[in-house]
């Protein structure tokens, strides 16, 4: 799991950092009146990567945002319960996204998406969103079914 959480660490970390150097590139040359073609394209392609390597990081160290005003005060049977009806939610929330991006990919698959201009594929982005989505809903199974508390 440590291997996992470094992994994650740099491929969404240097995903933002390369964001962040296009992006800057970019609006510097802008600046000289050299403009830098398809720039918007790379940082849409690694600020995905970055959002996934984010939302996998949250799932495993239990850190999405949440209210513990709330939570907290509540009595322990229906703190429990709302943890599962959260689970639930989760379950519900990563399943749908899961099969509507599935539904995307398998209808777009042999359309060769790319982008205008640098001619970024969107085929391996579409599946790292899929494999994200996929661990997330695992997670959020295996939170259900055990019955874990965040």
């Amino acid at each position: 799991m440590n291997r996992l959480r470094h992994a994650l660490i740099w491929v969404a970390g240097g995903a933002l950092l390369v964001a962040m150097l296009v992006d800057t590139t970019a609006m510097l040359s802008r600046q000289l009146q050299q403009p830098l073609p398809g720039a918007i394209e790379v940082v849409q392609a690694v600020v995905m990567l970055a959002a996934s390597g984010a939302l996998l990081m949250a799932a495993i160290e239990h850190a999405h945002a949440r209210v513990h005003l709330l939570v907290d005060r509540m009595p322990p049977a229906a703190r429990s319960w709302l943890e599962r009806l959260h689970a639930l939610g989760a379950v519900s929330l990563w399943a749908v996204l899961l099969a509507g991006s599935g539904w995307i990919c398998a209808d777009l698959w042999h359309g060769h998406e790319e982008s205008e201009l640098l001619r970024i594929p969107y085929r391996p982005l579409r599946l790292i969103l899929l494999a994200t989505l996929l661990l997330l809903l695992l997670h959020a199974l295996r939170q259900l079914l055990r019955g874990e508390r965040r």
